[in-house]
């Protein structure tokens, strides 16, 4: 225990695992097995010791938080999109849809009593849904009318659907490409079918739909960060920064309290990006407010597999997948050369074996400038990649349930079938990156998956949804232990970004979360049933259950 400034609030638990580096493994560590209360003065913790030596430091000032749980570092997401999911949720929540007949009446749903001229959005549509089927509109105009305007953004965040009118209204009848791989998906006759795939596509429909409000969008983002601190998130690394109006944005929300989470914000870096817009990316590093700040830059390499948009050694099933976005890739790695010699951090969205390897390559061969590099996704890679990776000290940002929710131990899903049997074996190999040395962040990618923490952490360990102890496990070997779950969500984010940080020290922010469990003594299915009792980010209290 340390005695210093006069705490404002004291918070009693069951016991503390500070996940500090310095002071070993807690859950073997008599001196962290003592600790079970935290004093915080001015965004600090300022003591730990046991309740009745942090008891003795409280005033009458001093508000006494007593819950009976676990005392952990403020859980990190180290890859989600909350402010562009503000327009991507919009609409009925397609994620629960398992087949097309549950598709069509949350559609019937949403579109009940709304006005002809009136769109129907709809998001996180599962492919697999579709089965064998080509993904088209045809669904859509069997249930609402080719008349209606509808938009249905698939799970990914890389392709969506839109209904003939919705073509119509963006004045698209014929096919088109973008950069980045981005293309109005025609028939054999020429003729839009209503896939888009990625984000030049997909803009051209979200540019005539209404908009939010700005004031409606202020809302949703305090909502939304509201409902992720409930979770027991008090920061996150946002992998998006590229609506002009969202410095105003954050900077409303600010004024109306403190942001319920810490938001990290790295501006997307794309093939179009000029060089006066690199400069001001890399002017930009920094920048922000009281509880937000831009940090790093986003890139892309590939799309999805799902899309087939991926780049894969060699084709998957439908013969796709096979360039990156960047179309000459050494134009990427000259802006990742440019980023490192400005000391700008990079986080490279990478999903094929082909992508990946091309971006370790870069990334190892990039002059040490102590600037900490990572790449996101790695849905599916050879082990020698990994390897390399983990020598190189490249970090890995991965999303547990990706896997989970999307993939099947059979073989059966989209994924796994575009892939073939061979580099479906491959998939999320998160123990291996572990074993290589390699620092493993974990995040949610939020809107693509749920964000809520406890769920992840159980996925990750489990290989399959904590809720259904039916489903097979993908690939059970590449399971984590409950200390590197917990690692994933607190300090492991941090070094990914080249920070120590993310674990509670006396003089460190005061940033944690307090479980109704163990998340290092408890199985599995318990944590996934956790319960978030209290979070606190930066001394402020952003979450506390009735």
């Amino acid at each position: 225990m340390t005695a210093g400034t006069l705490p404002e609030i004291i918070v009693r638990a069951d016991n503390v695992h500070t996940m500090n580096p310095a002071a070993g493994n807690d859950s073997e560590n008599d001196a962290c097995e003592r600790v079970s209360a935290i004093a915080v003065a001015g965004g600090l913790i300022t003591a730990m010791g046991t309740r009745s030596e942090i008891e003795d430091l409280a005033t009458s000032a001093t508000e006494i938080i007593d819950v009976p749980g676990t005392i952990v570092p403020g859980f990190t997401d180290a890859h989600a999109h909350p402010i562009m999911s503000l327009s991507m949720t919009r609409g009925a929540d397609l994620s629960f849809c398992r087949d097309q007949d549950q598709v069509a009446e949350a559609l019937r749903e949403e579109a009940a009593g709304r006005d002809p001229d009136e769109w129907v959005l709809g998001w996180g549509l599962d492919p697999n849904v579709f089965a064998d089927e080509a993904i088209t509109n045809a669904l859509v105009h069997r249930v609402l009318g080719a008349e209606k305007k509808t938009f249905l953004s698939l799970f990914d965040a890389h392709s969506a659907i839109a209904s003939g009118a919705a073509l119509a209204e963006a004045g698209i009848a014929e096919a088109r490409s973008y950069p980045g791989n981005s293309s109005v998906v025609v028939d054999e006759s020429g003729s839009p079918t209503g896939h888009l795939l990625e984000f030049g596509a997909m803009e051209e429909i979200r540019s005539v739909i209404p908009a939010l409000s700005f004031n409606e969008q202020v809302d949703a983002l305090n909502d939304l960060l509201k409902a992720m601190a409930a979770q027991g998130i008090a920061a996150m690394h946002v992998m998006d920064m590229n609506d002009p109006d969202t410095f105003e944005l954050l900077a409303a929300a600010e004024v109306r309290g403190p942001l319920p989470v810490k938001l990290r914000l790295s501006p997307w870096c794309a093939p179009t990006t000029t060089d006066a817009e690199l400069a001001k990316l890399i002017e930009s590093q920094g920048e922000g407010g009281d509880r937000w700040h831009i940090g790093g830059a986003k890139l892309f390499i590939d799309g999805t597999v799902e899309g087939g948009t991926a780049w894969l050694e060699t084709p998957d099933s439908k013969g796709e997948s096979t360039t990156s976005a960047w179309g000459a890739t050494e134009d990427y790695a000259a802006r990742v050369r440019e980023l490192n010699a400005a000391g700008v951090p990079t986080a490279t969205h990478a999903i094929g074996e082909r992508g990946i390897r091309e971006v370790v390559e870069t990334l190892a061969a990039l002059p040490d400038t102590g600037v900490q590099h990572r790449i996101e996704h790695i849905e599916s890679v050879p082990k020698d990649i990994i390897n390399q990776l983990g020598a190189a000290g490249i970090a890995a940002s991965m999303q547990p349930t990706h896997c989970t929710h999307y993939t099947a131990a059979d073989g059966s899903d989209d994924w796994s079938q575009r892939l073939g049997e061979v580099r479906a074996a491959r998939a999320w190999c998160t123990r291996d990156v572990i074993d290589a040395g390699g620092v493993l962040a974990l995040g949610s990618d939020y809107p693509v998956a749920p964000f809520a923490a406890l769920p992840i952490m159980a996925d990750a360990q489990l290989r399959r949804p904590v809720e259904d102890a039916g489903v097979a496990p993908v690939l059970p070997e590449q399971g984590l232990s409950p200390a590197e779950v917990l690692a994933g969500y607190t300090t492991e984010p941090y070094a990914a970004i080249g920070e120590e940080a993310g674990y509670l020290a006396v003089g460190g922010p005061a940033t944690f979360t307090v479980l109704d469990v163990d998340p290092l003594a408890v199985d599995p299915e318990e944590l996934g049933q956790g319960r978030v009792l209290l979070t606190v980010s930066d001394g402020v209290i952003t979450h506390r259950q009735d």
